[in-house]
């Protein structure tokens, strides 16, 4: 799959569980745990944008494109 989600990633950086960012996005913990696991097939953005903005981060911190072979430098 050439998107990578790092979001496991972006949650070890900011020290912050699962059940935690489940409660300030909104999003049950089976639907996030999906998208952590980089099984989802998609994201709204009012889902990205509320990650973000629980994670002080920016959307590209979170998903990644990767060509070819080329493996992930974050994992």
């Amino acid at each position: 799959m050439p998107i990578i989600v790092n979001l496991d990633v972006m949650m070890a950086k900011r020290k912050i569980s699962l059940n935690e960012l489940s409660e300030k996005v909104d999003l049950t913990l089976s639907n996030l745990s999906i998208l952590k696991t980089g099984k989802a097939r998609a994201i709204r953005f009012s889902t990205l944008e509320a990650i973000c903005n629980a994670l002080d981060c920016q959307p590209g911190d979170i998903l990644e494109y990767v060509t070819g072979t080329e493996k992930t430098t974050n994992r």
